[in-house]
C-alpha cells in the first residue's frame, strides 16, 4: 500500500469552489479522506507537511506541439511528458502537425504507440490527440473525418488558419453529428500578409511589419455566421485581440455554441515587450526572437481585453500551445524565426506571480481557466478533490525560487525569453 499525507494544504478546486486548508490523504493513487485534520491513517504512511503549498487538480493543456515523430531534434514524445510533468500537467492534448501528421488511422497509431512507450506505465499525464481536420494540414481537401471520429482522438484541429469557408462550411456540417469537438485557429493570411508584430504605433516604432487585427477578428467572424447557420459547437484557438473578445461575447449573448481560449503568453506580454519592456518588470532582449509568435503578441489594449475576458468567462481557458523549436531555428533575426515558444513548465509559476499576486485573478479563477474549463472544453470530466476520485493532482509552491536554464528544463527545446531569468513558484512532484 503506498499512502501519503499531505497536512495543513492549501486546496484549489473550482469544480467544489473550494479554497481552504486541510489535511488530504492519498492511498494507491486515489483519494481517501479530505479533512480539517485527519487523525487515522494506515501505518507506514508518508507524512508531508505542506503549509504554503497549493494542492489543485492537475492541469490540462488544450492543444500543444510534439517534434515526434519526423522533429525530434525539436522534441520527443518522452521531453514532452516529462516537461509536462514538471510544469503540472496531467492532461495533454497533442496537435497533429507532425511528421507524417495525424490525418488516418496509421498516423493516430504511430503516435499513441510512441505516447505509450514513453509514458513508461506512469499514470499521468494522460495524453489526448486532435486529428486532423484537412488531409496533409493543408486546408484543401478533408480527411476521412467519421474513421478518425471512430477512434480515440478528442475532436478535430489543424492548428493552422483553415481559409477556405466552403471547405469549412462542409466540415462543420460533416461534424455535426460526429459529438466531436473542433477546433479553429481563426487567421486571415492575405490581410496579414509579411507582418510578424501586431499592427499600431509599438509595430511602427520597432520597425517591424504589422499584422492588422482584422486578419483575426474578421476570420473569426466568418466562423461566427458559419456556426450560427449550422449549429456545429466550435471551439476558437489563440484569441489575441480586443475585438475578437467582443465579438466573441457577443456571439456567446446570442446564444451560439461556442467556446475560446487565449494563450498565456499572450495574458502576460504585448507588443511592449519586443522591445525589451516587459510590463512584469522583467527585461528582455530586444528583438527577441523567441517572442515572434503565431498569432503575434497584441497591443497593451489587447491584454487588457484578453485579462477582462478571462475573468468575465468570455474567454473559457488559457492553453499553453507549447511550441518547441531547435536552438539553430530561433538564432535567426525576428522577422526570419518560427513562431512559437515553451510553456509548459513556466506557465503557472509566471501566471500565478503576474495575476493572482497581483490582484488580477483570484486563485480559483486561475485553476479553473488552467484545468477545469480546459478539460470541458475536450469533452471530459474534470477532476476533482474528493473522497473516491483518482489523485490527478499536483502540489504547487508559489513561494519557491529558481533560474529557468537548459539545465533545468525538461524539454528538449528552450525557446522561451525567460531563459536565465529567475521566477517564483514551482511544482512540487507527487509520485502517484
Amino acid at each position: 500500500m503506498n499512502s501519503k499525507l499531505l497536512q495543513q494544504v492549501r486546496i484549489l478546486d473550482p469544480v467544489s469552489n473550494t479554497n481552504q486548508v486541510s489535511d488530504v490523504l492519498i492511498i494507491d493513487g486515489n483519494i481517501a479522506a479530505v479533512e480539517k485534520n485527519i487523525s487515522e491513517f494506515p501505518t507506514k504512511t508518508n507524512i508531508q507537511d505542506c503549509q504554503g503549498l497549493i494542492l489543485g487538480p492537475g492541469l490540462v493543456d488544450l492543444y500543444c506541439h510534439s517534434g515526434e515523430p519526423g522533429f525530434e531534434e525539436r522534441e520527443t514524445i518522452e521531453s514532452l511528458i516529462q516537461a509536462a510533468r514538471a510544469g503540472g500537467f496531467t492532461r495533454l492534448a497533442i496537435l497533429p502537425n507532425t511528421f507524417p501528421p495525424v490525418d488516418n488511422l496509421a498516423g493516430l497509431a504511430r503516435l499513441q504507440n510512441l505516447a505509450t512507450q514513453a509514458n513508461n506505465n506512469s499514470a499521468f499525464p494522460l495524453i489526448y490527440y486532435w486529428g486532423a481536420i484537412t488531409q496533409g494540414l493543408k486546408g484543401q481537401q478533408m480527411t476521412e473525418l467519421g474513421e478518425l471520429a471512430a477512434t480515440a482522438i478528442v475532436g478535430f484541429a489543424d492548428g493552422l488558419p483553415l481559409e477556405n469557408l466552403a471547405l469549412l462550411r462542409r466540415v462543420l456540417e460533416y461534424l455535426q453529428p460526429l459529438n466531436k469537438s473542433v477546433a479553429l485557429f481563426c487567421h486571415n493570411s492575405e490581410l496579414a500578409g509579411n507582418g510578424v508584430v501586431r499592427e499600431g504605433y509599438d509595430s511602427i516604432r520597432l520597425g517591424l511589419p504589422g499584422v492588422p487585427t482584422m486578419a483575426e477578428s474578421s476570420a473569426i467572424a466568418a466562423v461566427l455566421e458559419l456556426v450560427d447557420d449550422i449549429g456545429t459547437p466550435v471551439h476558437i484557438m489563440r484569441v489575441s485581440t480586443a475585438r475578437s473578445v467582443e465579438l466573441i461575447e457577443n456571439a456567446k449573448s446570442r446564444g451560439l455554441p461556442i467556446t475560446a481560449s487565449t494563450t498565456w503568453i499572450h495574458l502576460l506580454l504585448d507588443t511592449q515587450a519586443i522591445d525589451g519592456k516587459s510590463p512584469l518588470g522583467t527585461e528582455f532582449l530586444p528583438y527577441d526572437p523567441n517572442l515572434r509568435l503565431n498569432p503575434p503578441l497584441g497591443n497593451y489594449s489587447d491584454r487588457l481585453a484578453l485579462v477582462q475576458g478571462i475573468k468575465d468567462g468570455v474567454l473559457d481557458a488559457i492553453a499553453i500551445d507549447h511550441s518547441p523549436f531547435s536552438y539553430e531555428e530561433k538564432t535567426v533575426a525576428f522577422s526570419e524565426a518560427p513562431p512559437g515558444a515553451i510553456g509548459l513548465e513556466i506557465a503557472l509559476p509566471l501566471l500565478w506571480q503576474n495575476l493572482v499576486e497581483t490582484g488580477e485573478l483570484s486563485a480559483l479563477d486561475l485553476w479553473r481557466v488552467l484545468s477545469t474549463t480546459p478539460s470541458k472544453c475536450l469533452g471530459l470530466n474534470p477532476g476533482e478533490i474528493k473522497p473516491q476520485h483518482s489523485a490527478e493532482v499536483i502540489l504547487f509552491a508559489p513561494q519557491e525560487t529558481w533560474v529557468v536554464e537548459k539545465q533545468t528544463l525538461k524539454s528538449r527545446s528552450f525557446n522561451t525569453p525567460w531563459l536565465g531569468k529567475q521566477i517564483k513558484g514551482r511544482l512540487i512532484i507527487i509520485n502517484y
